[in-house]
């Protein structure tokens, strides 16, 4: 978790990001860049309880770091200008990267990339939705089945520099149904890798000592359950799963 002076220390903010569902400020805890959410600024939904997104947020934070794969950044839980609320260290990502982009289906290519779906864009012309077929996007897609993220937009995989991709916007988590809509289907039916089902290992072991007293702060008895859950099935069916109920299997708008 952060230091204590990113707990304690004054939250000033510098901006807002105007294009986010909820109220979403940058701002700065003396020299540090950080994303700050208020749950007094969480819109409500009509499938998740009211004002437990920023909870939510850690949550995802706190298995992302029992992985160990590095997805999730620095994220907690604070007081600041407009109440408590997620504070999570700002990523600054590479413009001239995307690990997930549109391209005309002709264009496709032939490797380093999954095909997840085709469709139309405003011009009639054949398009088709592709993420990188790398180690570090494939953890993310493990990490969004185990804590059931139901919003994993292209715009929420953060394309690093030095080559790490983190996954930002994890309030849509944790829910005991299946609400799984993400952009990495690409590995579909895959089977996990050795280091992928050590990983579930890892948060199945921890939810029985630390990580799951952590975690019954934040998400309820019977989401934890539901998290174990997942966790279990995944391990023994190990690959990926496909598509499953009612949900659509992607978000919208994909970016």
């Amino acid at each position: 978790m952060p230091s204590l002076d990113l707990v304690t220390a004054e939250l000033t903010l510098t901006g807002r990001i105007t294009t986010a569902s909820n109220a979403t400020f940058l701002g700065s805890i003396g020299k540090v860049p950080v994303v700050y959410k208020p749950i007094a600024g969480e819109s409500p939904l009509w499938d998740f309880p009211d004002g437990t997104l920023a909870h939510r947020e850690v949550a995802a934070y706190l298995v992302s770091q029992v992985l160990g794969w590095d997805i999730v950044p620095r994220t907690w839980l604070r007081e600041g200008p407009l109440g408590e609320g997620m504070v999570q260290l700002w990523q600054e990502q590479d413009p001239d990267q995307s690990a997930v982009n549109l391209v005309a289906a002709e264009d496709m290519p032939e490797t380093g990339w999954k095909q997840v779906l085709e469709g139309q864009d405003e011009n009639g012309n054949i398009v088709a939705l592709v993420h990188e077929d790398s180690p570090a996007l494939r953890r993310m897609a493990v990490f969004d089945v185990v804590v059931n993220n139901a919003d994993r937009k292209g715009n929420h995989i953060l394309a690093m520099t030095d080559g790490p991709r983190h996954g930002v916007d994890h309030g849509l988590t944790f829910h005991t149904d299946h609400k799984l809509r993400t952009v990495l289907w690409g590995w579909l039916g895959d089977d996990l890798d050795a280091e992928e089902l050590v990983g579930l290992d890892r948060v199945s072991e921890a939810l029985n000592a630390g990580l799951g007293r952590d975690l019954a702060g934040l998400i309820s008895t019977e989401e934890i359950a539901s998290l174990a859950a997942r966790c279990s099935r995944l391990r023994l069916d190990g690959r990926f799963p496909a598509p499953s109920g009612g949900m659509p299997a992607v978000p919208w708008p994909l970016f």
